[in-house]
């Protein structure tokens, strides 16, 4: 029986699990699809109308086919197909992906095809046969193909879609580049006929030594052994099903060392259900606010932050490997950051992973940017499937603090209940993190001589973020030393976005920002700066952004040659004047904290 998992669901359990896609492929037992796939690029949207799925090949004198995989177009996956192929690089449309592959199907398994992201929207056919969709670039999801196997040789083919629409998330215009393919690992996944589809281990939202366990099987069957060990604790948990597959508890130790920024510690963990076992590697951590501050592990942090793009700029493509995330993260490491907005939609796993290895706490969002139709019931049910399939992917990764669920979006009644309605699917599946969103609404009162913002949405939020480029996009009504902010004074603030472009290795007058020389960008940086020193409730610093990326927005002939040159390092991985400016601030913070 077909079984493609889309849309999330709900299990009434402690801690509330739900599933859309298998929990942690990456420690199961898998076999990657990745490599060289064949291609056949579909200006016109042929495709199915010509069966391209079913990969024919003449068999009589009188038998021709006016497509064929092999002898054509082979693109990496994982891969953007614009950063492979110069005719592709700004290609909107679709592209059919195909490959074979051998299996060897085993009564008592299912068989799963997970695929880590595919950009925008994809159908997948396995041996001519349509077994699934999946709409939203930046989540994964699987399809259970136990039924559609056969034994030997089999032919996968995925009609990969990217054109941009008014009623996709993100919509029809955004700030980065829209590449489109199969961006991150496809695997074959096999796992016992009932397995354990869902499990969300974590810290309790306040105790210290509370860890809070709640496992679901595939299957409603009462009486299956549940086991959770992790044997650094010398701990084991153990339960039988209740009659919907599903077991919840506790787990009580006194030796617990919790993960934070300057100790990331991980204890390997196993979760065993029937004849199924997950290895996992899980830390623990409590984050909470108190008044103005975020509390980890009960201490206040100021979140010395920093953002990037799931790309890796020298390649001028998407970042999708471990070595990818790698670098990344290592230039963000060496900034002095303890956080890191991954902007502005799930990245990818490995990022996440190594993040939490590294000691890094994160802001995931999904991508509910400038122009979303906040009024269509379809899209508003996207955006609920796109931040299950977020959080369900990482409830268990103990780095990821907040989940953003909107960036720069305009106050309305409909933009209020769409928001609410992404807040109240987020809590249904975890309340043990905070919930943020970004807003470009502060504005300055000449009456009162102070910054303010009027969002009655925020009240809904456990922190609040601003991006604000002054000095950039809005000219300063006042010295940056007298610039006072007035904004949700009750609430943690994080600074979200600041800073403007500049072109590595131009000089320039400080004073005048269409120079895009580094002098001026570091000027607005130490203003910038100065003037946050006047926000008494600055819980946090995020500068816009890590890197100079790709972005079609950009027209300047000279300075941006279709790049966002915001980046504190260049397009080449060169050091602008501004990162060594933030170097040094995030380091007194350190220091003083």
């Amino acid at each position: 029986m077909k079984r493609i998992i889309l849309l999330f669901f709900v299990f009434a359990v402690v801690g509330s699990l739900h599933s859309s896609a298998l929990v942690n492929v990456y420690g199961r037992d898998y076999k990657l699809l990745n490599g060289r796939w064949d291609a056949i690029v579909d200006l016109y949207d042929q495709g199915e109308r010509m069966k391209i799925f079913e990969n024919r090949a003449p068999e009589g004198n009188t038998d021709f086919y006016e497509y064929s995989f092999d002898g054509g177009l082979r693109l990496e996956v994982p891969g953007d197909w614009n950063s492979q192929s110069p005719e592709l690089k700004y290609y909107e449309g679709t592209v059919w992906y195909g490959r074979h592959f051998d299996a060897d199907p085993t009564p008592g398994e299912r068989e799963f095809l997970y695929f880590g992201a595919v950009s925008y929207r994809c159908n997948v056919y396995l041996n001519g046969k349509l077994i699934g969709s999946h709409e939203g670039g930046f989540t994964p999801f699987e399809i259970d193909v136990t039924d559609y196997l056969k034994k030997g040789d089999n032919f996968l083919a995925v009609e990969v879609n990217n054109r941009r629409t008014v009623d996709a998330i993100p919509a029809l215009a955004f700030d980065w580049w829209n590449y489109g393919g199969i961006t991150r690992d496809v695997m074959l996944v096999t796992v016992p006929d009932n397995h354990i589809a869902d499990y969300f281990i974590q810290l309790d939202k306040s105790a210290a030594d509370k860890i809070n366990v709640d496992v679901k099987m595939s299957q409603p069957v009462a009486g299956v052994k549940v086991s959770v060990e992790i044997p650094g604790l010398k701990k084991k948990f153990e339960a039988v099903t209740d009659n919907l597959g599903r077991v919840s508890g506790t787990i009580k130790s006194k030796d617990l060392k919790r993960w934070a920024p300057d100790a990331p510690v991980l204890y390997d963990v196993t979760v065993k259900g029937g004849d199924d076992t997950v290895e996992e590697r899980i830390g623990f951590r409590n984050i909470e606010v108190d008044g103005t501050k975020i509390l980890i592990n009960g201490e206040p942090q100021f979140m010395r932050c920093v953002s990037f793009h799931e790309e890796i700029p020298q390649r001028m493509g998407r970042a999708f490997s471990r070595a990818d995330a790698t670098m990344l993260l290592n230039e963000a490491k060496d900034l002095g950051v303890n956080m890191i907005r991954l902007a502005h939609y799930p990245q990818n796993e490995y990022t996440v992973r190594m993040a939490e290895e590294m000691g890094i706490v994160l802001w995931q969002e999904i991508p509910i940017w400038q122009g979303i139709d906040f009024t269509d019931d379809n899209t508003r049910a996207k955006a609920q499937n796109m931040l299950a399939e977020m959080i369900n992917r990482d409830k268990n990764r103990c780095a990821v603090g907040f989940w953003g669920v909107a960036n720069e979006t305009k106050p309305s009644e409909a933009r209020n209940d769409f928001l609410k309605s992404l807040l109240e699917t987020g809590k249904s599946i975890d309340t043990t993190r905070l919930y943020v969103a970004a807003f470009d609404l502060v504005e300055f009162d000449k009456d009162r001589r102070v910054f303010t913002m009027n969002d009655s949405f925020t009240d809904n939020l456990d922190v609040v973020a601003v991006n604000k480029y002054m000095g950039w996009y809005h000219p300063w009504p006042l010295s940056p030393a007298e610039s006072v902010w007035d904004v949700n004074p009750d609430k943690p603030l994080i600074i979200s976005e600041f800073g403007g472009e500049a072109l590595y290795g131009q000089s320039g007058s400080r004073d005048v920002v269409s120079s895009w020389s580094e002098d001026s960008q570091a000027r607005l940086y130490e203003d910038n700066l100065r003037m946050m020193e006047n926000i008494p409730n600055l819980a946090g610093v995020s500068p816009w952004i890590l890197f100079d990326f790709r972005s079609p927005f950009r027209f300047h002939p000279t300075n941006q040659e279709g790049w966002n040159r915001k980046g504190l390092v260049s397009d080449r991985g060169q050091r602008k004047k501004a990162w060594y400016i933030m170097r040094d601030f995030y380091q007194k913070k350190r220091n003083n904290q």
